[in-house]
């Protein structure tokens, strides 16, 4: 016991915390000494070669205080080659830095009293060095030392360029460049607090012009090109406004970095940047002669004199055919490419047939096609085949509660999109005489059932006219009308020379019958989507004015003027539209059909950004609320995909706005006595909320360009479901349907899956819908499973059940070969067409109940403008398909990382043509092929590599 109690002593427990505290002490007393410059106890711990460098630098200093002048130079000199020279580690200060740091005010005042001469010139030179280890009490000290030095020099000597101090010194310099010119625009002068907080403060004002300073940038930039810091070059630039200028300054080594780079950046700047990021970028495309590459960025800008230059600029004919590929899949107008007449008499007049024919999308059904059999998906699919009702689990009497009409146009609908395109469908196409599937269906039902042989023989105008022909004489009303939309239908995204649709269509749209007008107006929509037509302008623009036809019929014309003016930004029309919204009594105004003339406009403005700007400030002049929705459906439409921050911020403060407001409103109701006026404003009041509806999805819209902001919007929807109303609530589902649309990842599943079973059912069908927008094309297990299960759960619930079995069809469409993605060309291009299709079906959603649910269910049909193959089909020069080996994995964004990455992990190797996902990416297995496109996607024509025979011969 004893020995135990003499253990526990308290005294050398104390001991080394003494110790500890001595150390600390001594430590604080060394570092200030070092920080002084007084560095007593150094000499021991410095080397023999440092104590000698640190000897040799000191008496060189000594040198320049001497009043015999002949010594400066060498001294200079000398200085000079030590920094140079100077090898140290990365992370630790250069030994000539450190051991004339405490020299720094000494030189600095002696720098002061020399007269103008070189010699001056160059000890500017090695101060600018120094007062790197300054920055923090002297700003900019580097930058001026630095003009300072270029001052002084006569005007037929040059400065060293600053790369000849080293990478560090280069950065420093750029950082303090775009520091000063931001204070120099601002017209502040810069103050200086002294490092001892003294009172005193120094304002610095530093030589030389702003011309001086874009001189000294493009000299950094020039070496930042030169040692792989391509990033650095673009961002010094940009602080100095004058990125254009890097085009004249990248070579053939540095051009492709730093176009990924700035490409990147343009969904994180604001307008004008992003334009004039994306101006940049082109005009280094085009200096390297990368045609496909530019005419991407031309279609992005939406500028038609940059495409038609860009489309001209290739005297290869077979890179013309590809461009023309690429300018179908951006359903650019064919008109954008003709010459301007009166430019030149005798320009080219017609553009050769091979190319008009790669142009029209001609032959996309049969490539499609062949497409299908080679991936071994050609036969058609039966509705059970996608609905498996064994494994749903559901009990066994329950089919006999649900109306068999419903069931049967959902069936309509799922055989539609799970077929589509392959025109060999049992239900409609290739039913026999006398039991088609359209007897199957009542009245508007019918409607929908005939014009689903539209979405079978997508893009097939041959044998497709054909087939819906024997439709358009049927006495029945509704056929007739299905028969009429079917033509618009399968006509969507191809251009033929006889023009089928308007010839067929055009009669109808005076025609007295309300749903043989509304089909053949949609019609001509879907079919022109994004062509421009002027003839359709003259047609259709009437029935918007007129006050005298219903607002079904001017909401519908001015939609399909949207549609086929998609981000024109067409003047006639805007007007026109705007007059209707100003004119028309606001018990019209107040119908349903108004968010689709509010959508009408908003299409026109697809991807214009500022230059919707002056028709928002003539909506705020109309009093009535759909006034708001238009102001908000415009906004988001012309910033659709830019990511734009500040738009989101504006649209999420809309989205909270309403809760304070619902409450005092909410009070001031309780005050007052005579309860009728308390209902007539209660009235009043429901429709100014559904702008709200067109905020979420706005948030959606503007985000789903870029992946960060896109995964921020995520979290965002997330508040809103807890925290908003009901109609922001039955909005979020629809929002996460658009942003990731044809992209089932797990968390969004998730979390529409949580919203799929929400007590509010409205909430509940639009993330049933949004599920088949997630998965559209994907055939994605998980998300087939959860529809089935929801199929179980639904069974008693006709419209849950009808919008599960929709969504099925979604999921499996094309048999899993079409996606809804309006993002192609490895997701930098936006479709504009596609945009429009989603918004308009996303638009019906917002009121499921008046359109979709009720006679309107054709309009699940806009989607076809978004509906594409995700395929990459490799061709020869002759066009002839000609498979070949890729590889094919999930896309890596390589964007500034060193060396030559992989651009693509988890790989399989595939012999084209092949199925490419929204995410994944492809690229040739080997080099026997140099492909014309800069993208593995769509169509893509190949090269044989006139040099990979004599490779092949050597391995042998």
């Amino acid at each position: 016991m004893p020995e135990r109690v003499a253990s526990t002593i308290a005294v050398p427990s104390e001991d080394p915390k003494n110790k500890k505290q001595d150390d600390e002490d001594k430590d604080k007393k060394e570092g200030s000494s070092k920080l002084n410059g007084e560095k007593k106890g150094d000499e021991e711990e410095l080397s023999e070669e440092d104590t000698q460098l640190k000897s040799e630098l000191e008496m060189l200093v000594e040198r320049l205080s001497e009043p015999n002048t002949e010594l400066y130079r060498p001294a200079l000199e000398t200085l000079r080659t030590l920094i140079r020279t100077s090898t140290s580690s990365m992370t630790s200060v250069p030994k000539p830095l450190k051991f004339l740091r405490p020299h720094y005010p000494a030189l600095q005042k002696l720098y002061d009293a020399w007269s103008a001469s070189e010699d001056k010139s160059l000890f500017a030179d090695i101060l600018s060095v120094l007062a790197m280890t300054y920055s923090d009490t002297e700003p900019r000290g580097t930058l001026r030392y630095r003009l300072l030095s270029a001052s002084l020099l006569p005007p037929a000597s040059n400065i060293p360029e600053p790369g000849s101090w080293g990478h560090e010194y280069v950065r420093h310099l750029a950082a303090e460049l775009g520091e000063e010119y931001v204070l120099r625009n601002e017209g502040d002068e810069d103050v200086v607090p002294s490092p001892a907080g003294e009172a005193k403060a120094t304002p610095v004002k530093l030589p030389g012009t702003v011309d001086d300073l874009k001189a000294l940038a493009i000299e950094c930039t020039t070496f930042f090109l030169r040692h792989n810091a391509e990033h650095d070059a673009v961002d010094l630039l940009f602080e100095l406004e004058m990125v254009n200028r890097i085009a004249e300054l990248v070579d053939a080594a540095t051009y492709a970095r730093v176009c990924a780079y700035m490409d990147r950046c343009v969904g994180l700047l604001v307008a004008p940047d992003d334009v004039a990021f994306l101006r940049t970028i082109h005009a280094i495309y085009l200096r390297f002669s990368k045609f496909p590459e530019a005419l991407s960025v031309a279609i992005r800008l939406n500028d038609p004199e940059l495409i038609r230059q860009d489309f001209n600029a290739s005297g290869n004919p077979t890179m013309r055919r590809q461009l023309a590929f690429l300018l179908a899949r951006a359903q650019v107008p064919l008109e954008w490419l003709q010459p301007i007449a009166s430019e030149d008499a005798d320009a080219e007049e017609e553009l050769p047939a091979d190319i008009v024919e790669c142009l029209s999308n001609i032959r996309l059904s049969t490539h499609f096609r062949e497409f299908g059999k080679e991936v071994g998906v050609a036969d058609p699919k039966s509705l059970e085949d996608v609905y498996k009702s064994h494994l749903e689990g559901s009990r066994t009497g329950a089919t006999a509660n649900v109306d068999s009409a419903r069931a049967n146009l959902a069936g309509t609908f799922v055989n539609a999109f799970v077929n589509a395109g392959f025109g060999n469908d049992k239900l409609m196409v290739e039913a026999e005489e006398g039991s088609s599937w359209v007897y199957k269906n009542k009245d508007h039902g019918m409607m929908s059932a005939t014009a689903s042989l539209g979405l079978s023989l997508l893009w097939d105008t041959d044998i497709g006219l054909s087939h819906v022909d024997k439709y358009t004489y049927s006495s029945e009303e509704y056929i007739k009308a299905g028969a009429l939309l079917a033509t618009g239908l399968l006509n969507t995204g191809v251009r033929t020379e006889a023009d089928a649709a308007i010839a067929l269509l055009g009669e109808y749209v005076e025609n007295k019958s309300v749903p043989l007008k509304t089909s053949a107006i949609v019609g001509l929509g879907v079919a022109y989507a994004g062509s421009h037509r002027e003839d359709l302008l003259a047609m259709l623009l009437p029935a918007v004015a007129d006050d005298g036809v219903s607002m079904e019929i001017a909401a519908l014309s001015a939609l399909t003027l949207g549609f086929v003016f998609v981000g024109s930004g067409n003047g006639e029309i805007t007007s026109t539209i705007l007059q209707t919204l100003m004119e028309r009594e606001d018990k019209a105004l107040d119908e349903k059909w108004g968010r689709f003339l509010a959508l009408g406009l908003a299409l026109l403005f697809v991807g214009l950004q500022d230059a919707s700007d002056a028709t928002l400030e003539t909506l705020k002049a109309i009093e009535h609320p759909i006034s708001q929705q238009a102001q908000i459906l415009v906004e988001v439409c012309s910033y659709a995909g830019t990511g734009s921050v500040l738009r989101i911020q504006k649209l999420l403060h809309l989205c909270g706005e309403h809760l304070e407001a619902v409450k005092e409103k909410e009070e001031s109701e309780k005050k007052k006595e005579d309860g009728g006026e308390a209902e007539k404003k209660d009235e009043a009041g429901k429709p100014n909320d559904s702008y709200q509806a067109f905020a979420v999805l706005g948030v959606a819209l503007i985000a789903m360009g870029e992946d960060v902001g896109a995964e921020m919007s995520m979290r965002q929807f997330n508040h809103l479901m807890h925290y908003g109303d009901p109609i922001i609530r039955k909005s979020v589902p629809l929002a996460l349907g658009l942003i990731s649309s044809s992209n089932p990842q797990l968390p969004v599943l998730d979390t529409l899956s949580k919203y799929s079973h929400d007590s509010d059912l409205q909430v509940a069908l639009n993330a049933i819908f949004a599920m088949g927008l997630v998965g559209a094309g994907t055939n994605n297990a998980r998300l087939a499973q959860m529809l089935r299960q929801l199929a179980g759960y639904y069974y008693k619930e006709p419209d849950c059940l009808f919008m599960v079995r929709v969504a099925q069809g979604l999921v499996h469409m094309g048999k899993g070969t079409i996606g809804l993605n309006p993002f192609f060309s490895d997701r930098n291009v936006m479709s504009r067409t596609a945009v429009a299709g989603l918004l308009a079906t996303i638009t019906a959603f917002t009121d499921a109940k008046a359109f979709v649910l009720d006679r309107y269910h054709w309009m699940l049909y806009f989607l076809v403008t978004a509906m594409y193959p995700r395929f990459l089909i490799t061709l020869d020069e002759n066009l002839e398909t000609s498979p070949v080996t890729v590889r094919v994995g999930q896309a890596v964004d390589t964007v500034g990382q060193a060396g030559k990455p992989r651009t693509i992990s988890g790989f399989q190797t595939h012999q084209t043509p092949v199925r490419l996902g929204t995410m994944e990416r492809a690229e040739l297995a080997t080099e026997e092929f140099i492909p014309f496109a800069h993208v593995l996607e769509g169509f893509v024509i190949l090269q044989k590599n006139p040099g990979w025979e004599k490779e092949d011969t050597m391995q042998v």
